[in-house]
């Protein structure tokens, strides 16, 4: 691949980075990640993989924009109230960066087409909202070896897990939680949220993919990040592979 003029002095800023360069430039360009779900989380990741030049990005969320999302889903406004998100979500990043090819997926994701969606991609991060697709993806990742991204905030609290299962003994989300909650929901209706950590956190799950693209840093696998926005307080803790967990099979 050879960058043109136009797209030297588009990615420009991150080109001259040494880490990354023309070389890491041509691996965003060629990489492919999935979002699933653009919503408080969903909407930073997309915007800052699409300005960075993720060369393709997947988004699947069925659900249509309504007004209590804009105080945290940052890619809406009120004209796309009532409308589906992930078309919304397209047309929009199109906008930001024609370069880079963008697929929607207008359902839900279900244990019936998470075979033929999640193939296509590299990496995947997690912004879903119910703990049932967190770990439908989790299991479907760690059986395919995918990178997976994944995010979840309530109130004024979020965390970030990166698992690749590319490498051995890496732990899995069913290592921290082994069994999905009674409440299956994270209700933001009923706890409430604060719009920044939704921006703080999808941010975090930004620069992490990118990481991992690139292979830069320290990744953030085999740890949890945990943030408190009231007192802006970061913690990694160590997340430990489970004896009895699937990760260990």
């Amino acid at each position: 691949m050879t960058l043109s003029k136009n797209k030297i002095e588009r990615y420009a800023r991150q080109i001259v980075l040494k880490k990354i360069g023309v070389l890491g430039q041509k691996k965003l360009l060629q990489s492919k990640v999935l979002v699933v779900g653009a919503g408080g989380l969903g909407s930073p990741v997309l915007l800052y993989l699409t300005a960075a030049g993720v060369g393709t990005i997947g988004i699947i969320d069925n659900d249509n924009v309504e007004i209590s999302n804009i105080q945290r889903q940052i890619i809406y406004n009120i004209n796309d109230i009532k409308k589906n998100k992930s078309l919304i979500a397209a047309n929009k990043l199109k906008k930001i960066n024609p370069d880079i090819k963008i697929v929607s997926y207008k359902n839900r994701l279900t244990k019936h087409n998470v075979n033929n969606i999640l193939k296509k991609f590299d990496i995947i991060a997690d912004g879903s909202d119910n703990f049932k697709t967190r770990f439908l993806i989790n299991d479907y990742c760690l059986k395919n070896k995918k990178i997976l991204v994944s995010g979840a905030i309530n109130k004024f609290d979020g965390h970030v897990y990166t698992f690749n299962f590319l490498k051995k003994d890496t732990p899995c989300l069913r290592c921290f939680m082994p069994k999905i909650p009674n409440n299956n929901d994270d209700n933001c209706e009923r706890d409430g949220v604060l719009g920044p950590i939704a921006g703080i956190i999808g941010s975090i799950q930004a620069n992490e993919i990118l990481k991992e693209i690139l292979k830069i840093g320290q990744s953030l696998c085999g740890f949890i990040l945990i943030i408190n926005s009231l007192d802006l307080s970061f913690r990694k803790v160590k997340l430990k592979k489970r004896i009895k967990c699937a990760c260990n099979d």
